[in-house]
C-alpha cells in the first residue's frame, strides 16, 4: 500500500462556460476500474443529449490503468487533455468526465485541447483534491492510572486517537502514521513502563491534515 497518495475528496462538479458551448466537469474517486467505468456510464445516461461526455480515468497503485474516450470529439483533443491534468497533478484512483453542450462555435484542436484541460480542472476543483495517509490502527489498553499521562502526551505529541473506550481498564485506539507505526509502539511501551497493553491492528487511510 501506498504511505501516501493524492485523490479526489467525494464525487463533485463544476461548469464553464467556453465561447458559448457548456463544460461540465464531474470527478470522483474509485476503488477500481469498475467504478470508474460505472461513473462513466452514470454521467452519459445523465446527460444523454449532450453534444459529446468525454471521460478519462486513472487506477492503481502504479497509475497500471489510463484510459481515456474522445467520445466523438476528434482523436486526442478531449480524452487525452483530461488525463494528462490528470496525471499532471499527481491524482491517483480517479475518474473524470467532461461533458460538453455544443454552442454553436467551432473551437478548433487547440481549442478543444484547452478547453478540455479546464473542463478537467473543474472537475477536480469541484470535487476537492486531498491527500490520502496511510495510517496504523493501535489499540492501548491501560489501567485508569496510565490514562490520565497517556491522554496527556498523546495530545501534546499530536498523534490522531480514533477512538476511547472506558470498561474496567481503557482502551485508546490511535492512529499513528504506518512509517512511524514500530517507534510509536515502542514509545508507548516505555512512557507506561511497560504496562500497557498493545495491539496492532488494521492499515488505514486518513486525509491529511484533518
Amino acid at each position: 500500500m501506498l504511505h501516501k497518495y493524492k485523490t479526489l475528496r467525494r464525487e463533485g462538479d463544476q461548469e464553464i462556460v467556453i465561447r458559448k458551448s457548456r463544460f461540465i466537469g464531474y470527478g470522483t474517486p474509485v476503488a477500481s476500474e469498475e467504478e470508474a467505468i460505472a461513473f462513466v456510464d452514470k454521467i452519459k445516461k445523465l446527460h444523454k443529449q449532450a453534444t459529446h461526455n468525454c471521460s478519462a480515468y486513472v487506477v492503481g497503485e502504479r497509475d497500471e490503468i489510463q484510459k481515456a474516450s474522445d467520445d466523438g470529439e476528434p482523436s486526442g483533443t478531449a480524452g487525452k487533455p483530461i488525463l494528462e491534468v490528470i496525471k499532471n497533478q499527481g491524482l491517483k484512483n480517479v475518474a473524470i468526465v467532461v461533458t460538453r453542450y455544443f454552442g454553436g462555435i467551432m473551437l478548433g484542436a487547440g481549442g478543444l485541447i484547452r478547453a478540455y484541460a479546464d473542463g478537467a480542472v473543474a472537475a477536480i476543483e469541484g470535487a476537492g483534491a486531498i491527500v490520502n495517509v496511510l495510517h496504523r490502527e493501535v489499540a492501548v489498553d491501560v489501567d485508569y492510572t496510565w490514562y490520565g499521562k497517556l491522554e496527556n502526551e498523546l495530545h501534546a505529541r499530536e498523534y490522531r486517537v480514533e477512538n476511547t473506550e472506558f470498561t474496567d481498564r481503557v482502551t485508546v485506539t490511535c492512529l499513528p502514521v504506518e512509517a512511524e507505526a514500530d517507534a510509536f509502539i515502542a514509545w508507548v511501551t516505555d512512557l507506561t513502563q511497560g504496562q500497557a497493553v498493545i495491539v496492532k491492528g488494521e492499515a488505514v487511510y486518513r486525509i491529511e491534515g484533518e
